[in-house]
């Protein structure tokens, strides 16, 4: 557990002095991006696996401060046997070829609270196809799409939620929180800063009740670190 001081966070003050976009390098060489026939073959695979009454969703992120989609219930859930994770490191959104960001996944292990979604509508396909369109990085993908069991105050449910793969090409694999905080304060893309990303997240997080330890100490050290930069 670390110890976390009430004094030190990050603000929207220091996230503005490393606030700014950076022109999109495009899709990373060997990748492409996907084709609305292959997010509809995805959506067809994963309805296969699971075809749901009512769609729900598992949100751990950015789906939690910026959601885009309807959705008629909302209640923090945890899944268990996966943990929130700075393990993506990608060259586009929130980064560069020369800065690669790190954005946050579903890795295996421990737990994770979130909130859970119950999606309006009965066009499930067409929901996922655009979830998939928004959370899927590139193709080959590393941020994939999988079901899993959450609970709730309510019970346990089966939902969408999207998981790091460790064989990915995107895979980050595990970082200190000192190397997590560097990139952090450092990285920005054609959608912002990775400092706003943790922001937004961070803050998100804390207003549903929701007290992620290793991101509150992250957001510390990405203060510190940016501190640190404007102070020299």
């Amino acid at each position: 557990m670390h110890e976390y001081d009430q004094r030190i966070r990050l603000t929207e003050e220091l996230v503005s002095l490393v606030e700014r976009t950076e022109p999109d390098p495009g899709p990373e060489p060997g990748t492409i991006e996907h084709s609305a026939e292959d997010f509809s073959k995805i959506a067809d695979i994963l309805l296969e696996e699971y075809s749901p009454k009512r769609l729900h969703l598992f949100a751990y992120g950015s789906l939690i401060w910026n959601p885009e989609f309807e959705h008629s219930l909302a209640e923090t859930a945890v899944a268990d046997g996966w943990h929130r994770s700075f393990c993506l490191k990608l060259t586009r959104w929130r980064g560069t070829r020369e800065l690669p960001a790190l954005m946050l996944a579903l890795d295996e292990g421990g737990s994770c609270e979130g909130v859970s979604y119950q999606l309006s509508g009965a066009d499930h396909k067409s929901q996922i196809i655009r979830l998939l369109e928004r959370e899927i990085d590139a193709n080959p993908p590393t941020n994939v799409p999988h079901w899993i069991n959450v609970s709730t105050s309510s019970g346990q449910t089966r939902a969408l939620t999207f998981v790091a793969d460790p064989k990915g090409p995107a895979y980050a694999g595990k970082l200190t929180p000192e190397e997590v905080a560097w990139v952090l304060a450092r990285a920005a893309g054609h959608w912002g800063s990775c400092a706003q990303y943790l922001y937004n997240t961070f803050n998100k997080l804390e207003s549903e009740g929701i007290r992620d330890q290793e991101l509150r100490h992250i957001q510390q050290l990405v203060a510190l670190e940016i501190t640190k930069m404007n102070d020299r």
